[in-house]
């Protein structure tokens, strides 16, 4: 939202400014060219759109803490490509503690700052987690770190940990780690299966 918001308010400024001077000056031109390359998708999106289709999910949580038995539940994820492929958007229904489940995430890539992005919202909950981080060189592991508020513990600001693993088409897990019971894997906290359905 924030870097929306940036991108708003610099065209706001700039382009009135750049209006002043003739549309085919070198100055206007290289400002164009770094608008284009910072909006247009790249590898890092076509990477992402793989994850496209419906899916299974089989969703287990340590409520618990590390050794305790997990918590299993069932889930399904529809993903798809936005904004002109830009984004990833997913949106999951099922089951958490005995109650429905709905949650939705977008995840992307920024051109501009050279790191993938991502946010989660669902009606466990009315705030945002929100996380950073990088894909690995075989573009299979993408790895972030971000923060997150604990209604339950009344803890603010939560360092976590989350790393997807592509497995292959039809198959990717998503783990999630809370580093503050220390380093993983023993502080894995969440664990989610996607199986491909379509």
């Amino acid at each position: 939202m924030r870097y929306s918001v940036t991108l708003l308010i610099a065209l706001l400024v700039c382009l009135p400014l750049a209006a002043q001077d003739k549309a085919d000056s070198p100055a206007m031109q290289e400002m164009m060219k770094k608008w284009q390359e910072a909006m247009t998708p790249g590898p890092a999106h076509k990477t992402l759109a793989g994850m496209e289709g419906t899916w299974d999910a089989e969703v287990k949580s340590w409520m618990g803490g590390p050794g305790a038995p997990p918590t299993v539940s069932k889930a399904t994820s529809t993903i798809k490509m936005v904004l002109g492929g830009r984004y990833l958007q997913e949106e999951v229904s099922g089951q958490m503690m005995d109650q429905p489940f709905n949650g939705m995430g977008i995840t992307g890539y920024d051109n501009l700052n050279k790191k993938y992005i991502s946010f989660w919202i669902d009606n466990m909950g009315t705030g945002m987690s929100t996380m950073d981080g990088t894909m690995d060189q075989t573009g299979t592991v993408l790895t972030m770190y971000g923060k997150m508020d604990e209604p339950g513990t009344g803890e603010h600001g939560k360092n976590f940990k989350a790393v997807t693993r592509i497995v292959d088409k039809n198959k990717h897990v998503y783990e999630m780690y809370d580093l503050v019971l220390g380093e993983p894997p023993a502080s894995k906290i969440m664990e989610i299966v996607y199986t491909r359905k379509k």
